[in-house]
Protein backbone atom coordinates (compact mmCIF):
# COMPACT_ATOMS: atom_id res chain seq x y z
CA UNK A 1 0.00 0.00 0.00
CA UNK A 2 1.51 3.80 -0.77
CA UNK A 3 -0.03 7.05 -0.63
CA UNK A 4 1.58 10.62 -1.38
CA UNK A 5 2.63 13.44 1.13
CA UNK A 6 0.82 16.61 -0.19
CA UNK A 7 1.86 19.08 2.12
CA UNK A 8 4.05 18.93 4.89
CA UNK A 9 3.06 21.65 7.91
CA UNK A 10 5.34 23.31 11.30
CA UNK A 11 5.35 25.48 13.85
CA UNK A 12 7.82 26.57 16.46
CA UNK A 13 5.17 28.03 18.54
CA UNK A 14 1.73 26.90 20.12
CA UNK A 15 -1.26 27.71 17.61
CA UNK A 16 -3.67 25.68 16.48
CA UNK A 17 -2.85 25.98 12.57
CA UNK A 18 0.25 25.50 11.11
CA UNK A 19 1.90 26.94 8.41
CA UNK A 20 2.71 24.98 5.16
CA UNK A 21 6.60 24.70 4.15
CA UNK A 22 8.60 23.48 1.79
CA UNK A 23 9.67 20.82 3.59
CA UNK A 24 9.99 19.55 7.11
CA UNK A 25 12.97 17.53 9.17
CA UNK A 26 11.97 14.35 11.22
CA UNK A 27 14.27 13.88 14.21
CA UNK A 28 14.00 9.95 14.87
CA UNK A 29 12.51 10.09 19.24
CA UNK A 30 11.90 13.46 19.07
CA UNK A 31 9.30 14.64 16.09
CA UNK A 32 9.50 17.32 13.68
CA UNK A 33 12.49 19.90 14.20
CA UNK A 34 11.62 23.30 15.24
CA UNK A 35 8.06 22.11 16.18
CA UNK A 36 6.41 23.20 19.08
CA UNK A 37 5.07 19.61 19.80
CA UNK A 38 8.59 17.60 19.24
CA UNK A 39 10.28 15.71 21.94
CA UNK A 40 10.72 12.94 23.94
CA UNK A 41 8.18 13.20 26.47
CA UNK A 42 4.72 14.55 25.64
CA UNK A 43 4.29 18.54 24.45
CA UNK A 44 0.72 19.36 24.13
CA UNK A 45 -0.56 21.63 26.81
CA UNK A 46 -3.33 19.50 27.72
CA UNK A 47 -1.22 16.54 28.31
CA UNK A 48 1.33 18.27 30.08
CA UNK A 49 -0.91 19.58 32.73
CA UNK A 50 -2.02 16.11 33.56
CA UNK A 51 1.66 14.64 33.40
CA UNK A 52 4.82 16.05 31.92
CA UNK A 53 6.90 13.15 31.62
CA UNK A 54 4.54 10.93 29.92
CA UNK A 55 6.26 9.47 26.56
CA UNK A 56 5.34 12.13 23.32
CA UNK A 57 3.20 9.24 21.49
CA UNK A 58 2.16 12.85 19.20
CA UNK A 59 5.46 13.55 18.10
CA UNK A 60 3.87 13.74 14.58
CA UNK A 61 0.67 14.20 13.27
CA UNK A 62 -0.83 13.11 10.14
CA UNK A 63 -4.10 14.14 8.26
CA UNK A 64 -5.70 12.86 4.97
CA UNK A 65 -6.95 15.41 2.25
CA UNK A 66 -9.69 13.41 1.89
CA UNK A 67 -10.87 14.48 5.01
CA UNK A 68 -11.21 18.38 3.64
CA UNK A 69 -13.08 16.82 0.46
CA UNK A 70 -15.31 15.11 3.09
CA UNK A 71 -16.37 17.80 4.96
CA UNK A 72 -16.25 20.16 2.32
CA UNK A 73 -19.37 18.94 1.41
CA UNK A 74 -20.41 19.82 4.54
CA UNK A 75 -19.78 23.54 3.90
CA UNK A 76 -16.04 23.74 5.55
CA UNK A 77 -13.18 24.71 4.04
CA UNK A 78 -10.31 23.40 5.28
CA UNK A 79 -6.56 23.53 3.49
CA UNK A 80 -3.62 21.43 4.83
CA UNK A 81 -2.01 22.75 8.15
CA UNK A 82 -5.13 24.19 9.40
CA UNK A 83 -6.24 21.49 11.47
CA UNK A 84 -2.03 21.55 12.97
CA UNK A 85 -1.07 18.60 10.91
CA UNK A 86 2.43 18.20 10.42
CA UNK A 87 1.69 15.97 7.47
CA UNK A 88 -1.07 15.90 4.52
CA UNK A 89 -1.49 12.43 2.82
CA UNK A 90 -3.45 11.61 0.01
CA UNK A 91 -4.22 7.66 -0.82
CA UNK A 92 -4.13 6.11 2.30
CA UNK A 93 -6.62 5.15 4.84
CA UNK A 94 -4.82 6.94 7.60
CA UNK A 95 -8.06 5.95 10.32
CA UNK A 96 -7.89 2.17 9.19
CA UNK A 97 -4.24 1.22 9.87
CA UNK A 98 -3.35 -0.88 13.05
CA UNK A 99 -0.90 0.79 15.91
CA UNK A 100 2.56 -0.46 14.76
CA UNK A 101 2.25 0.48 11.16
CA UNK A 102 5.47 2.05 9.91
CA UNK A 103 5.34 4.91 7.25
CA UNK A 104 8.37 5.02 5.02
CA UNK A 105 8.47 8.68 3.96
CA UNK A 106 10.68 9.98 0.97
CA UNK A 107 13.95 8.99 1.20
CA UNK A 108 14.30 7.47 4.10
CA UNK A 109 11.95 9.34 7.52
CA UNK A 110 9.81 6.28 8.87
CA UNK A 111 7.12 7.30 11.28
CA UNK A 112 5.33 4.39 13.57
CA UNK A 113 1.86 5.09 13.98
CA UNK A 114 1.01 5.44 17.64
CA UNK A 115 -2.68 6.18 17.91
CA UNK A 116 -5.65 8.55 16.68
CA UNK A 117 -5.79 12.27 17.16
CA UNK A 118 -8.70 13.07 19.95
CA UNK A 119 -10.13 15.57 18.07
CA UNK A 120 -10.62 18.80 20.66
CA UNK A 121 -12.95 21.95 21.04
CA UNK A 122 -10.29 24.32 19.50
CA UNK A 123 -11.63 22.97 15.98
CA UNK A 124 -15.00 24.61 16.50
CA UNK A 125 -12.89 27.75 17.78
CA UNK A 126 -11.29 27.31 13.98
CA UNK A 127 -14.55 26.54 12.22
CA UNK A 128 -17.99 26.54 14.28
CA UNK A 129 -19.58 23.38 13.61
CA UNK A 130 -16.52 21.42 12.34
CA UNK A 131 -15.98 19.36 15.52
CA UNK A 132 -19.00 17.64 14.32
CA UNK A 133 -17.68 16.98 11.30
CA UNK A 134 -14.37 15.08 12.44
CA UNK A 135 -16.05 13.00 15.33
CA UNK A 136 -19.10 10.94 14.72
CA UNK A 137 -20.70 7.57 15.08
CA UNK A 138 -20.64 4.54 13.63
CA UNK A 139 -23.79 1.97 12.68
CA UNK A 140 -23.11 0.83 16.25
CA UNK A 141 -23.02 3.89 17.96
CA UNK A 142 -19.23 3.75 18.74
CA UNK A 143 -17.19 6.92 18.31
CA UNK A 144 -15.20 7.90 15.41
CA UNK A 145 -12.53 10.18 15.22
CA UNK A 146 -11.36 11.27 11.78
CA UNK A 147 -9.14 13.89 12.37
CA UNK A 148 -6.12 11.93 11.49
CA UNK A 149 -3.39 9.98 13.73
CA UNK A 150 -0.32 10.50 15.65
CA UNK A 151 3.16 8.95 15.60
CA UNK A 152 6.78 8.41 16.41
CA UNK A 153 9.48 9.34 14.41
CA UNK A 154 11.58 5.87 14.14
CA UNK A 155 14.24 7.13 11.27
CA UNK A 156 14.94 10.83 10.67
CA UNK A 157 14.96 12.32 6.86
CA UNK A 158 13.81 15.35 4.98
CA UNK A 159 9.78 15.39 4.34
CA UNK A 160 8.31 16.98 1.08
CA UNK A 161 5.08 17.40 -0.51
CA UNK A 162 5.06 14.62 -3.36
CA UNK A 163 7.01 12.35 -1.63
CA UNK A 164 5.56 8.67 -1.58
CA UNK A 165 4.17 7.09 1.41
CA UNK A 166 5.12 3.40 1.75
CA UNK A 167 2.99 1.77 4.31
CA UNK A 168 4.38 -1.77 6.65
CA UNK A 169 1.52 -3.43 8.49
CA UNK A 170 2.59 -4.73 11.74
CA UNK A 171 2.90 -8.55 12.30
CA UNK A 172 -0.97 -9.99 13.43
CA UNK A 173 -2.62 -9.71 15.27
CA UNK A 174 -3.45 -5.92 14.32
CA UNK A 175 -4.33 -3.77 16.96
CA UNK A 176 -7.10 -1.11 15.79
CA UNK A 177 -6.00 3.00 16.84
CA UNK A 178 -7.66 4.78 19.71
CA UNK A 179 -6.94 8.03 20.75
CA UNK A 180 -3.54 8.94 22.12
Amino acid sequence: MTGAVTAVSSNGVYSFSKPNRDSITLLAGLGVEGDVHAGVTVKHRSRMAQDPTQPNLRQVHLIHEELFAEVGGAGFQVAPGELGENITTRGIDLLGLPVGTLLRIGDGAVVEVTGLRNPCLQIDNFQDGLLKQVVGRDEAGALVRKAGIMGVVKEGGVVRPGDVIDVKLPDEPHRPLDRV
